[in-house]
C-alpha cells in the first residue's frame, strides 16, 4: 500500500438496474423517507415501519451490492488508514490527496452522488495545491508541516480530531451522499432560513398562548398573536405603524381571544376592515384554518383580492377571488396552504353550500361579514342571513365577525348570531355636518330644538346668469376647497352628475387647467386608450379642470382610472351617485349632498351616514365637512334625516312573496341539513326571523308559512314527499330541485330555463354563439330593455340564414320585426318577453364578435355602463345555467360549450389577452400593452421585475406594478398547487353520484 497503487474493480453483482423508486427508499435521508405520497400500493405497506436517525449514523453500511469483494467504503476507509500511516512514517514524501490514485481511472457505473463526491473531492485537492503554492516556495516543506500538524492532532489526550484534520474517505464519502439525497431542488438562502425559523416559533409561541388563555391574558405575542413579520409587513405595504386605541381594545377582547361571535360598529372611515384583517391572519397563520370574507360588490371584492395578495405570497397562503363567474365549487382542498376566500354575498352562499356538500365547512375557521346590516337590504340581506344560519347550525367551531354601521336594534342581531357586541363612536377625522337653506349656512346640532344652529352666509359673488344656472350655489360650495383639497358631489341621478360637473367647469377659472396639467393629459389619453381611441366628451371637457363624475354609467375600466387619478390628486372633485359612498373608499375633505333624494325616493339614515362619512382624509386632513343642501319643503323631513336615530335591521327571508325562504328550504333539503318538516323548524329556530317573528308573522305563523313554502317546493316539482309508515314524512329533492340550488337559480326562472333549455337541444346552432348567447342571457334585465326597433330589424338583417332561422325557431320571426321597425300593427301574438331577450342577446352577441363597448354603445343607442351591467350578469348567469346542467344528464353537451362560453363573457377580449385578463385589476387596454411589451402569459408577469415592468409600460406607477406582480404570482401559484389535489376531489364526486344513484334505484324498487 505505501508504494504500489491501489487498485478498486466495480463490478455490478446483479445485471438488472435498480428502480428509481428502490434508490430513493435506500439513499433518501430517513426523515425524507418519512414523507410519503398519499397513494400508497400494497407492496409499501408491507415495508418496515419508517426509522428516524441522526446525521452521524451509518446511512450507507448494507449498501455493497456495486462490490465483488466488499464493501467500497470499507476499502476507501483502509486506504485512509495507511495514507495517513505513511504519512507520519514518511513525513519527506509528498501527497495531495488519497484520490491522486484513483485519477487515472475513474469510477464507472457508480452512483450519481458518489460521481459527484469524486468530482468535487478534485476540485478541492487542485484548490489546496493553489493556495500552497502562493503561501511558500517550499512546498516540500509545507507538507511536512502540515503532516507534522496532523500527527500532533491525532495524538491529542481525548483521541477527538479538530476540525482541522483531514476526515476518512467513508466519513468524507457518507457525508456529501447524505447532502446530496437531502438536498432540496431549490437553494434558499440562510437569511430567508432564519427568518422563516423566527417565523414558525413565533407561530408556535402564539398557538400555546391561545391554548392556555384566560380572560385576564391579553399578551399572545409579538403582534396580537402574529409575528413580528406580520406588523412589518402592514408598515411596509400599508404604511401603518400603529394601531388606533380602539383598534388595540377590540382585539383584545375577551370574546375575541375566546373565539366566540362579534359584531362590531362604528362609523365610516373607522379602521374596521383592518381589525377584520387581523383576525383573518391569526386563523390562517396560527390556527391553520382557512377564512371567508363577505364584501357586497365585485368592486370591492377585487379591490381587497389585490390588496390581500402580497400578504399571501409573504406569508404563504392562498387568496381566492369568488365574485362574478370567478371562482369554483367546490374551492379546491389544498395539502399545505390555507386559502383566504374573498367573495360576492350571492358566491359566498354558494361556497358555503359546496363546503357543507362536502362535508370541508369545519376547515373553515372564521367567517366575517363587511357591512352586516346588508341583511336589511332585501334579497340580497336575506342570502346573507341563509349563509350564516347554516354555518352556525352546521359548524360549531367556525367563528363568525360581523361589520356593521351603528343600528337601532343591533339586540336582534346579536341573539341571531350569539355574538357580543362592540360599539365605538371613533372617527380618526372630526367630522362636521352641516345643510344649506337659501344662501345660508347650518351646523347640526342634535342637541339644539331646531337641530340646526347658524354658521354662516355664503360669501361669493354671482351674477344673474350664473345665479341661473346654479341656484343652488353648487360652484360657490366646492371652489372654497378645489384644487388645494378634494370634494365630492352626491347627485340624485346619473345625468344629473354629467350636468352638474359641465356646469361647475364652465365658471372655473384658467388657473384650474394648469394644476397637474401633463398628469391630466395622461388620464385623458388613458381614457382614451380604454375606449379603442373614444372617450367621453363630458370627461373630454371636465378633466383638464380636475373634475370628472363617476356613476354605473362608466365601464369598469373608466371607473378604476377616475378613481385611481382621484385617489392620487389629478382630479380633484367628482359629482357621482350614491353607490360611491357603499363602494370604493374615496374620502374628501368636503362632501356635499346635491339633494335629499336617491332618484325620486328621500335619503334613508343609513344611506345620509354613509355619504357624510367619506369627508375627512385620515393622515391628511384634520377635520371633515359634509353639507346637505335643502329646499325649504324638505326642512322638516331633514331634521328627521339628521337627528333620528339609526334604523332597525329585519329579515328578509319573507321578502318579494317569500323568495328567500323557498330558496332557504329548497337547499336544506338538497344538501340533507333537514329532511323533514321537524328539521325545518329545528333548523328556522336558529334564523333571523325566528328572533323577528313577533314583528314578521303577523298574519301567519312561521309554522304556517314553513307549510306553505314545501306545498309551493313540492307544486313547482322540485321536492317529493315520501310517507314512510308512521314516521313523520321524508323530503327528498328532485332532480330539477337540486339543479336549482347547485346553480342559484331565481325559482322564478327555474321551469322556464329548464324548458328553454330542452328547446335549445332539439335544434341547437353551432355555427355561431348567438343561440348559446341567448339561453344565458340574464331573465331579470328583460323588464329593462326597450328596443329601437329601427335598430333591431336593421341587426336582424345582419344575421346570416342560419342564425334567423334560429331566431324564427325560438320565437322571433323576421316578418314581426319588420313590421313593427315599420310602425305597422302586429295581429299575431308573440311573447315580447322572448322578443326583449333576444335583443339583449344581439347586444351580448355584438359585444362578443368586436369587443369595442363604446362601437356597440353607438350602434344599440345604449349607454355603456348598461352595456357593462348587461356583460357582467350575463357571464355571472352563464356561470350559473352551466352549473344548472351538470346537475342534469339531458344537458351534457352544454357543458363544455357553457365553459368557454363563460370564459369569453367574462373578459370580452381576444383569445391571447385572456390569460392577463385574470390578474386582478388588468383590463383591457392594460392588458394590451403588457402583451405588446413581450409579457404575454402569467408566467412572464409573474417574473417580471416591478422596476423594469414601470419603465415598459407607459403611466403604471410602481404600487401598481407591485401589486399586479403579487395578483399574477398567486394566480400561478394557485394553478399547480391544486393538481395534487384535484383527483381526490373527483374520487369523492363520484362517490357522491354513485350514492344518489344508488338512493334513486332503491327508490324505485320500493
Amino acid at each position: 500500500m505505501s508504494s504500489g497503487r491501489l487498485e478498486v474493480k466495480i463490478k455490478r453483482v446483479c445485471s438488472r438496474k435498480r428502480s428509481r423508486e428502490f434508490l430513493k427508499t435506500r439513499l433518501a435521508p430517513a426523515q425524507q423517507r418519512g414523507r410519503c405520497s398519499p397513494i400508497r400500493t400494497s407492496s409499501m405497506t408491507e415495508r418496515r415501519p419508517v426509522e428516524f436517525c441522526s446525521d452521524s449514523e451509518d446511512l450507507f453500511g448494507d449498501y455493497d451490492s456495486i462490490l465483488e469483494g466488499g464493501s467500497l467504503l470499507a476499502k476507501l476507509d483502509d486506504a485512509g488508514k495507511n495514507e495517513r500511516q505513511r504519512a507520519a512514517n514518511h513525513l519527506d514524501s509528498l501527497t495531495d490527496s488519497i484520490m491522486d490514485e484513483f485519477r487515472e481511472e475513474p469510477f464507472e457505473g457508480l452512483p450519481a452522488s458518489q460521481l459527484q463526491f469524486q468530482q468535487h473531492f478534485t476540485e478541492e485537492a487542485k484548490r489546496s495545491r493553489q493556495v500552497n503554492e502562493n503561501q511558500t516556495s517550499t512546498p516540500r516543506q509545507s507538507v511536512t508541516r502540515m503532516a507534522e500538524a496532523r500527527i500532533e492532532t491525532n495524538r491529542g489526550g481525548d483521541g477527538r480530531r479538530s476540525c482541522g484534520v483531514r476526515r476518512s474517505m467513508a466519513d468524507l464519502l457518507k457525508k456529501t451522499m447524505l447532502e446530496n439525497a437531502a438536498a432540496a431542488p431549490v437553494k434558499v438562502s440562510r437569511t430567508a432560513e432564519l427568518k422563516e425559523a423566527v417565523v414558525s416559533e413565533e407561530i408556535s409561541v402564539a398557538l400555546q398562548a391561545m391554548e392556555t388563555i384566560s380572560p385576564e391574558t391579553t399578551d399572545l405575542g409579538p403582534f396580537f398573536g402574529l409575528p413580528s413579520k406580520v406588523k412589518e409587513l402592514m408598515h411596509k405595504l400599508r404604511g401603518i405603524q400603529n394601531l388606533y386605541e380602539w383598534q388595540e381594545t377590540c382585539l383584545s377582547l375577551d370574546c375575541v381571544q375566546q373565539r366566540k361571535n362579534l359584531i362590531y360598529s362604528l362609523p365610516t372611515s373607522g379602521g374596521k376592515t383592518l381589525v377584520a384583517e387581523i383576525l383573518i391572519l391569526k386563523e390562517l397563520l396560527c390556527r391553520k384554518k382557512d377564512c371567508l370574507l363577505v364584501l357586497p360588490y365585485i368592486s370591492l371584492v377585487q379591490e381587497k383580492v389585490r390588496g390581500l395578495a402580497s400578504f399571501g405570497l409573504e406569508l404563504d397562503f392562498m387568496v381566492e377571488e369568488y365574485a362574478g363567474s370567478k371562482g369554483k365549487f367546490p374551492p379546491v382542498k389544498r395539502r399545505n396552504n390555507r386559502s383566504l376566500y374573498v367573495a360576492t354575498i350571492e358566491k359566498a352562499h354558494s361556497l358555503v353550500n359546496s363546503l357543507i356538500e362536502t362535508s370541508r365547512l369545519e376547515n373553515l375557521g372564521l367567517v366575517v361579514v363587511d357591512e352586516l346590516h346588508m341583511l336589511g337590504d332585501g334579497s340580497r340581506g336575506a342570502v346573507i342571513e341563509m349563509t350564516l344560519s347554516k354555518v352556525q347550525y352546521m359548524s360549531k367551531t367556525t367563528q363568525i365577525i360581523g361589520m356593521s354601521a351603528t343600528l337601532g336594534n343591533i339586540k336582534d342581531l346579536q341573539t341571531f348570531l350569539k355574538a357580543e357586541n362592540y360599539t365605538n363612536d371613533f372617527r380618526p377625522v372630526q367630522l362636521r355636518e352641516y345643510v344649506k337653506l337659501s344662501d345660508s349656512i347650518y351646523e347640526v346640532d342634535p342637541k339644539e330644538e331646531n337641530c340646526f344652529t347658524f354658521s354662516r352666509v355664503l360669501n361669493f359673488k354671482y351674477s344673474s346668469a350664473m345665479q341661473k344656472v346654479d341656484p343652488d350655489h353648487v360652484i360657490a360650495l366646492v371652489t372654497e376647497v378645489i384644487p388645494t383639497h378634494s370634494c365630492l358631489v352626491f347627485c340624485p341621478t346619473k345625468k344629473n352628475c354629467e350636468n352638474v360637473a359641465g356646469m361647475i367647469c364652465r365658471y372655473l377659472r384658467e388657473e384650474f387647467l394648469k394644476h397637474r396639467e401633463n398628469e391630466k393629459a395622461i388620464l385623458l389619453q388613458e381614457l382614451r386608450d380604454s375606449g379603442n381611441g373614444s372617450v367621453c366628451p363630458v370627461l373630454r371637457r371636465t378633466v383638464p379642470y380636475g373634475v370628472a363624475y363617476h356613476h354605473s354609467g362608466l365601464t369598469s375600466e373608466e371607473r378604476k382610472l377616475v378613481e385611481e387619478a382621484y385617489s392620487s390628486g389629478v382630479l380633484c372633485l367628482l359629482t357621482c351617485t350614491s353607490t360611491l359612498a357603499a363602494g370604493v373608499n374615496l374620502p374628501a375633505r368636503r362632501v356635499i349632498l346635491r339633494s335629499p333624494y336617491v332618484a325620486t325616493d328621500f335619503l334613508k339614515r343609513s344611506q345620509y351616514k354613509q355619504m357624510v362619512g367619506r369627508a375627512g382624509r385620515a393622515g391628511i386632513d384634520s377635520v371633515g365637512e359634509s353639507i346637505l343642501i335643502l329646499q325649504e319643503k324638505d326642512k322638516l323631513m331633514a331634521k328627521e334625516l339628521v337627528c333620528a336615530p339609526m334604523e332597525n335591521c329585519y329579515s328578509n327571508l319573507m321578502h318579494d312573496e317569500g323568495k328567500g325562504m323557498l330558496s332557504l328550504i329548497l337547499s336544506l333539503i338538497g344538501l340533507n341539513i333537514s329532511t323533514s318538516l321537524q328539521q325545518i323548524q329545528e333548523f328556522l329556530s336558529g334564523t333571523l326571523l325566528f328572533v323577528q317573528q313577533k314583528q314578521l308573522c303577523v298574519e301567519k305563523s312561521l309554522q304556517d308559512v314553513t307549510l306553505q313554502c314545501v306545498d309551493m317546493l313540492k307544486e313547482k316539482d322540485l321536492i317529493t314527499i315520501k310517507v314512510t309508515g308512521c314516521n313523520s314524512p321524508e323530503l327528498q329533492i328532485t332532480r330539477l330541485g337540486r339543479a336549482a340550488y347547485k346553480g342559484s337559480v331565481d325559482l322564478t326562472y327555474c321551469d322556464t330555463l329548464y324548458k328553454d333549455l330542452s328547446k335549445g337541444l332539439e335544434g341547437l346552432l353551432l355555427n355561431s354563439y348567438l343561440h348559446l348567447v341567448y339561453l344565458v342571457t340574464p331573465y331579470d334585465l328583460i323588464p329593462q330593455c326597450n328596443p329601437d326597433w329601427m335598430v333591431y330589424f336593421r341587426q336582424f338583417t345582419l344575421l346570416s340564414a342560419a342564425e334567423q332561422k334560429m331566431s324564427a325557431a325560438i320565437g322571433v320571426p323576421e316578418s314581426f320585426v319588420a313590421r313593427k321597425a315599420a310602425g305597422q300593427t302586429v295581429k299575431k301574438t308573440v311573447n315580447l318577453g322572448v322578443v326583449r331577450r333576444m335583443y339583449l342577446a344581439l347586444v351580448l352577441f355584438s359585444l362578443l364578435k368586436e369587443t369595442s363597448v363604446w362601437s356597440v354603445a353607438e350602434r344599440f343607442q345604449l349607454s355603456r355602463g348598461f352595456l357593462q351591467t348587461l356583460l357582467n350578469s350575463a357571464s355571472a348567469f352563464c356561470s350559473c345555467v352551466l352549473h344548472f346542467t351538470e346537475e342534469l344528464e339531458e344537458f351534457w353537451p352544454f357543458k363544455a360549450l357553457l365553459t368557454e362560453l363563460t370564459r369569453r363573457l367574462t373578459y370580452c377580449v381576444k383569445a391571447e389577452l385572456i390569460p392577463l385578463m385574470e390578474v386582478s385589476g388588468v383590463m383591457e387596454s392594460r392588458a394590451k400593452q403588457l402583451y405588446n411589451a413581450g409579457y404575454k402569459t402569467l408566467t412572464h408577469l409573474a417574473n417580471a421585475d416591478p422596476a423594469v415592468l414601470c419603465r415598459t409600460i407607459e403611466n403604471l406607477f410602481k404600487k401598481q406594478a407591485n401589486l399586479m406582480v403579487a395578483s399574477a404570482k398567486v394566480s400561478v401559484i394557485r394553478g399547480p398547487s391544486s393538481v395534487c389535489s384535484c383527483w381526490e376531489q373527483m374520487v369523492s364526486a363520484e362517490h357522491r353520484k354513485s350514492q344518489q344513484a344508488s338512493q334513486v334505484l332503491l327508490d324505485a324498487a320500493e
